[in-house]
């Protein structure tokens, strides 16, 4: 699995743990609807940095606790 399918992954956890839907998140972190449904069904594979910090602030976590996860810890290098 790589970065982006964590990513998605990672989203969709948090929502649910948070008891919120993606179009809720989109609300939250300030950022379009299209944006979150562009990510999530793989027509932007590479969200930027400012937008998943969007989305941190959205779910009231920081960048590090949305990294911090085994999972992203075992992620391979993608340069070889």
């Amino acid at each position: 699995m790589g970065i982006y399918e964590l990513v998605v992954e990672r989203i969709y956890e948090l929502c649910k743990k948070r008891e919120i839907t993606p179009n809720a998140l989109s609300y939250l972190a300030g950022i379009s609807q299209s944006t979150i449904k562009s990510i999530l069904n793989g027509e932007s594979k590479n969200p930027g940095i400012v937008t998943i910090k969007k989305i941190c602030d959205g779910l009231d976590i920081s960048i590090i606790e949305f990294f911090d996860t085994q999972k992203f810890k075992e992620l391979e290098q993608e340069l070889k």
